[in-house]
């Protein structure tokens, strides 16, 4: 445990908790199945830039995981194999509900590394929702991470009747991840993490004030939180202990080639989303699963100018690009034209240290995120680069957005 003195959140992010809280106990349902630097108050209602993508590996996610865990084993508390057991008392159905969740856990668990955060914490859709887009409701919580409303103002993630934010997997995953690894900061064990997670990281702070911090054992802390907080740490380590160990569980998990795994693609121009899966070789459909945070039927550019898909259809998607640009198909009226593939290409790939710094002119509203996101880098790099003793920034404050030369 760390002992520091913890750092105050603003209030707003102590609505997080709650709103990520699941319901009442009880016994799993059988659900329906159809994969940056640690600041966590992120602006996400204006333009952003293609996230930095994980990188592919033809590894075994598996094995990645478990070498990502942090908290206890399967053994650690009989709840956890309870629950374990639960999760996996019709076999064939967790089969064919991992299968459906594997890209994106790849994608989560590739995030999580990125941001140092526990690997049981790629698991946390499978609690919460089975990482299904699950859209909500008027005040109720939506995505694969139940975001409530009030959760996404305080986080700064676009909700609007065209773009749901919540269900962009890309950006609101990395906000949950850098959230995570800053309640790792303040509160030094991941089992409070979590309880932060379910019930609000100010209320943890404030039992650890009055109560100390709790022991390594028991694995789950006996701690004034409610049953439902409780739980919500016992069923993350129960499926982490599934995956640790599937043949205890009669499970097996399966493989997830590289041409499988998710990866976001640049779309510098808005269409339907109709004609962006034509040009994938994707069913409508699939695309909008994937990218469910446009509501309306039109891929966005200026809500979120790229694309979650598949591998394998990225080269099939550029070069329909490119076909519609040359022969005058236009997108969606107002809309910039997509730049020429070698471009792009030579954009998101390059890793030339050697080439001179580039620079960036503070703008008024931004912020050391949004234009961390802009160019694909790190806010640590940015701070780093800058000398910089915060993520604070002014209008007119010149900043190295590359590596010096």
């Amino acid at each position: 445990m760390n002992s520091r003195r913890l750092r105050p959140l603003p209030l707003a992010l102590s609505v997080f908790l709650a709103a990520c809280a699941t319901g009442p106990a009880q016994k799993p349902q059988d659900p329906t199945v159809q994969a940056p630097a640690l600041q966590p108050v992120r602006d996400l209602r204006h333009p952003v830039t293609v996230p930095v993508a994980p990188a592919l590996s033809d590894g075994n996610i598996w094995d990645d995981l478990r070498n990502s865990f942090a908290m206890a084993d399967c053994d650690a508390d009989p709840g956890i194999t309870l629950w374990a057991r639960r999760y996996t008392q019709n076999p064939d159905r967790f089969e064919t509900q991992i299968a459906a969740a594997a890209p994106r856990l790849a994608y989560v668990q590739q995030i999580a590394a990125r941001h140092n955060v526990a690997g049981e914490f790629a698991l946390l859709p499978w609690v919460e929702s089975q990482y299904r887009p699950v859209s909500g409701g008027k005040n109720m919580p939506a995505g694969m991470w139940q975001i409530m409303p009030a959760t996404a103002n305080a986080m700064g993630i676009r909700v609007d009747r065209n773009f749901d934010g919540r269900m962009d997997v890309p950006a609101a995953t990395d906000a949950i991840m850098a959230l995570l690894s800053r309640y790792h900061d303040d509160l030094g064990d991941w089992r409070l993490v979590d309880y932060a997670f379910n019930a609000g990281e100010f209320g943890m702070r404030r039992m650890i004030n009055e109560h100390g911090a709790p022991p390594a054992e028991p694995v789950i802390p006996r701690m004034p939180v409610k049953a439902v907080t409780r739980e919500h740490l016992v069923k993350l380590l129960a499926i982490a202990c599934v995956i640790r160990d599937p043949g205890r569980f009669n499970v097996s998990l399966p493989t997830l080639p590289s041409e499988q795994r998710l990866v976001t693609v640049s779309v510098d121009k808005s269409m339907p989303i109709a004609h962006a899966a034509s040009n994938a070789g994707m069913s409508p459909d699939e695309l909008k699963d994937l990218n469910a945070g446009f509501r309306n039927g039109v891929v966005d550019s200026q809500a979120s100018p790229y694309l979650l898909m598949p591998s394998s259809r990225v080269e099939q998607f550029r070069n329909a690009l490119l076909s519609d640009n040359n022969n005058g198909v236009q997108g969606v009226p107002g809309t910039t034209v997509l730049p020429p593939l070698n471009a792009a290409l030579a954009a998101a790939t390059s890793d030339d240290d050697t080439a001179p710094s580039k620079t960036h002119t503070v703008k008024t509203g931004e912020s050391l995120w949004s234009i961390a996101r802009r160019y694909s880098v790190g806010i640590k790099q940015l701070e780093q680069w800058n000398h910089l003793p915060g993520p604070g920034v002014k209008p007119g404050q010149v900043l190295k957005v590359s590596a010096p030369g």
